[in-house]
């Protein structure tokens, strides 16, 4: 990003944030422009990087996957080169991997359907990264995927 948004880039992309699906119509009279001035602004965002995309956010427990982890990933060898995040980038379960400073190189949050899911998860892990993991599974989710307020 090439410095601090606009006011009227920030009041859209917060109207964004709070609602991906919102239309243009619905967003130029939120922010008080155009639809058309809407429409280039958005665009002129997501091709500067400040919008990464739209999705779904699901309910893990409805679509099968209730159990939700931090697994903290510490070398085995800590001589060995930092390529973690391409050793691990198939395994689907997990959802985002966290560079940290600390004792661990990364956290990665992970959804799977079982206990039994994930003690074979730790075990796909460990194999393809060759790391020790610590994991904290997730009792419960207050909130989760908020968006930074500007």
């Amino acid at each position: 990003m090439s410095g601090p948004l606009e006011p009227l880039d920030q009041a859209i992309v917060q109207e964004l944030a709070a609602d991906g699906r919102r239309s243009f119509t619905d967003l130029a009279e939120r922010v008080g422009l155009s639809v058309s001035a809407v429409h280039q602004r958005v665009r002129r965002l997501e091709q500067r990087g400040v919008i990464l995309g739209y999705t779904a956010r699901l309910d893990g427990g409805q679509i099968g996957l209730p159990l939700t982890a931090l697994i903290s990933l510490t070398p085995n060898d800590p001589a060995a080169p930092d390529d973690y995040p391409q050793r691990i980038q198939h395994i689907t379960e997990i959802e985002s991997c966290y560079s940290v400073a600390g004792d661990e190189s990364y956290i990665l949050l992970v959804r799977v359907a079982s206990p039994l899911g994930l003690e074979d998860l730790l075990r796909r892990i460990r194999e393809a990264a060759k790391v020790s993991t610590r994991t904290t599974v997730v009792l419960s989710t207050p909130f989760e995927g908020r968006s930074p307020t500007l």
